[in-house]
């Protein structure tokens, strides 16, 4: 099956909103095994939308339409879609009742506008959107399928999941492609290359597809078979191959964060976490507080961006900072020993370095980091040169920090 996707709204086209349904939708729809071959986004204007329609049918045989689909006079989609298809708006008893139950439980007053919103298209399947107040429509016409859905990302995410993939899979008997992902930590996208190249030849010869997906300091393989699950065990078998190579590398699967698998891995041991910052300003510490269950390993932090709360907050030696600098080995190491005393944790992370894009010197250009881990038994500490890109640099902070803590409670060597 061949789709393209229409986005409709001036917010997309100028910027203010960043068009993050078209990147869910590409794929989600790549994922079901059905193939995207062109995506527009497009002004909420009757003669754009027509336009883009007539386009569209000329080779798709699904077109997905977001957007344009509220209360207000300015969203004319579903009108331009009844005018389009040749039939008309008829009010619809069960929308409207679920629309006004949607303001009940919400203790709003629904207005007239949000009772027009029960006025729908004669001839469309109509699709019932549970979490607002524009349904979803699915047309078709001469073999072809067009779907306009609301542009507001969880209510079209839930209509796609819940209306339109199960119906297009049972119906036309679209057939899912399976793939799965392994993250990893600590390596550049062509070194990683370098490294697995005759795996990646191997990966290709077995009929598998490999995609690499970097991001600053994560680098994700995702692996994929055009057969669906009966490959589960193939794709399982490379990618333990992978993690027997690289274990420093590897930390988790399928997008999982590196702050929740060292979360995890911390409660296991039931053992507990604070953090040092210095560059990173507390990333670190609210990196991991951003999922549910931290509070049962970390127990807080110190934020030390001046030396004069390095010193006092964290006990650095005066002296150590005028001799060394904030920027090196002995301060990051003392950070870690004083934060962990003060914090009474377990293990500490401590990170001290240059963002940028200033405050380099040739000694300790910008992007030099020291990131100190202190555990029970001992203190280690590493020296990074990232870049010249502040939030970069931050970014990579962050990320090979919590690696080097995965690193040393699993006793991996790198």
């Amino acid at each position: 099956m061949k789709a393209g996707i229409i986005t409709i709204g001036d917010e997309l086209l100028i910027g203010q909103t960043v068009n993050t349904n078209l990147a869910w939708l590409g794929s989600e729809l790549g994922n079901a095994g059905i193939s995207v071959y062109k995506s527009t986004t497009i002004c909420d204007q009757e003669e754009a939308i027509v336009s883009a329609l007539d386009d569209y049918l000329e080779e798709a045989d699904l077109v997905i339409v977001t957007g344009g689909l509220g209360p207000t006079n300015d969203d004319i989609t579903k009108e331009t879609l009844t005018s389009y298809f040749n039939t008309e708006l008829v009010f619809n008893e069960p929308v409207l009742e679920r629309v006004r139950q949607l303001f009940e439980n919400q203790g709003k007053v629904m207005l007239d506008s949000n009772i027009q919103q029960a006025m729908l298209p004669k001839d469309a399947l109509i699709l019932d959107n549970r979490y607002g107040t524009a349904s979803g429509m699915w047309f078709e016409r001469d073999g072809k399928i067009i779907i306009s859905l609301p542009g507001v990302p969880y209510e079209m995410k839930t209509l796609i999941s819940e209306e339109v993939l199960p119906r297009l899979k049972s119906s036309f008997g679209v057939q899912g492609k399976y793939y799965q992902t392994l993250m990893l930590q600590g390596i550049g996208e062509s070194y990683l290359a370098e490294k697995i190249e005759t795996w990646e030849k191997r990966i290709y010869d077995d009929g598998l597809h490999l995609a690499y997906l970097p991001s600053p300091g994560v680098i994700k393989l995702r692996l994929t078979s055009e057969k669906g699950p009966k490959d589960a065990k193939k794709i399982n078998a490379y990618f333990d191959e992978l993690k027997k190579r690289f274990p420093h590398l590897v930390y988790g699967m399928n997008d999982e964060s590196i702050f929740e698998v060292v979360g995890a891995l911390l409660k296991s041991k039931n053992a507990t976490l604070g953090t040092v910052e210095s560059c990173t300003g507390g990333g670190i510490a609210n990196a991991f507080v951003q999922y549910s269950g931290s509070s049962d390993f970390f127990q807080g932090g110190l934020i030390t961006y001046s030396n004069a709360l390095k010193a006092k907050l964290a006990h650095v030696p005066t002296e150590l900072l005028a001799e060394h600098g904030a920027v090196s080995e002995e301060v990051a190491k003392a950070m870690a020993i004083g934060g962990k005393k003060q914090l009474g944790v377990d293990y500490v992370i401590a990170v001290t370095g240059i963002a940028g894009p200033n405050g380099g010197s040739p000694e300790k250009p910008v992007g030099t980091v020291w990131i100190a881990i202190a555990t029970p038994k001992k203190v280690v500490a590493q020296h990074f040169l990232f870049g010249n890109h502040r939030g970069r640099n931050i970014e990579k902070t962050e990320l090979y920090a919590v690696n080097l803590l995965r690193k040393v409670i699993l006793e991996i060597d790198a």
